[in-house]
């Protein structure tokens, strides 16, 4: 039996393995969010560690408000880099395997082909460039670690695209959504059974080997709301707009599709279309 601990349990990725948690009962688990352990203190880091002593650890937490981190840069990396930094020490030090949660923002979104692992990273925010540092540290501090960078995550909990879109179609009947930023959608709830079954195949040698995990497929988010809509049955007409229509603090990737042959090679992982998990999805909100 595996002990897998879960930090940033209350968001999206956390959610859905607790959620799969009673379906799984080979492992235990100990799901913690910064009531239960601050990331950012090392003491307290140290201790739950030391006490739990977990064979396995899944990274979920993070400082994800985009925007925001370009004025508070200093609590993004405090979480994002000095935090993740503590963790991957800690998991070392009890000889667990790592499995930190990445994103699709550490690339600049000025490519035009899916994204590998193995292409550089340069990314084009304070968000992005905190969340690369995060894997470095991972790199350096973890003996056995798995990075899996994911994209445009929503799923039934928490603040995301879909249940934006779902709100604002039904209060407004009108919505303009940006059609030049590419990439593909992720259910929380896919990612979460994908890490569920690679880790245990995890070669005992892998430190910092990255993957990329999203859905299939790919589209615009202005196809993703129109889909969004569609599938819910909701009336609204929906206005493609360039980016430039919205002046955001933070820029963001126009080309994020992320090429997912590797984690399925290696894992024999079988991913499901986008369409197919936002259809799953919204029956779970219904």
């Amino acid at each position: 039996m595996t002990k897998i601990l879960v930090t940033g349990s209350k968001g999206q990725l956390g959610s859905e393995l607790q959620k799969l948690a009673p379906g799984h009962p080979e492992h235990t688990f100990v799901f913690t969010d910064q009531e239960e352990m601050d990331i950012t203190v090392p003491s307290a880091v140290e201790a739950l560690f030391a006490r739990e002593k977990p064979g396995v650890v899944i990274h979920g937490a993070a400082y994800t408000a985009v925007d925001r981190a370009e004025e508070d840069m200093d609590a993004a990396r405090q979480v994002n880099v000095r935090g993740t930094a503590n963790v991957a020490s800690a998991a070392s030090k009890v000889r667990a395997l790592m499995v930190h949660i990445s994103t699709d923002y550490v690339f600049d979104g000025s490519g035009c082909r899916p994204y590998r692992e193995t292409d550089p990273a340069s990314p084009a925010s304070v968000y992005g460039k905190t969340k690369l540092d995060g894997e470095l540290e991972v790199i350096l501090n973890t003996t056995r670690s798995l990075i899996i960078r994911t994209s445009w995550l929503y799923s039934t909990y928490g603040h995301n695209f879909v249940k934006t879109i779902l709100r604002r179609a039904r209060e407004k009947g009108y919505l303009e959504v940006v059609f030049d930023q590419v990439g593909c959608p992720t259910y929380a709830a896919d990612l979460a059974e994908a890490i569920l079954q690679i880790f245990p195949a995890a070669p005992g040698d892998a430190r910092g080997a990255i993957y990329h995990y999203s859905n299939e497929g790919v589209c615009s988010w202005y196809d993703f709301a129109l889909a969004i809509t569609s599938m819910a049955g909701i009336s609204c007409d929906i206005e493609p707009v360039l980016s430039s229509a919205f002046k955001t603090a933070a820029s963001r990737p126009h080309y994020s599709v992320m090429d997912k042959t590797r984690i399925k090679a290696d894992f024999g992982l079988s991913v499901p279309y986008w369409r197919d998990s936002l259809a799953r999805c919204l029956d779970q909100m219904d």
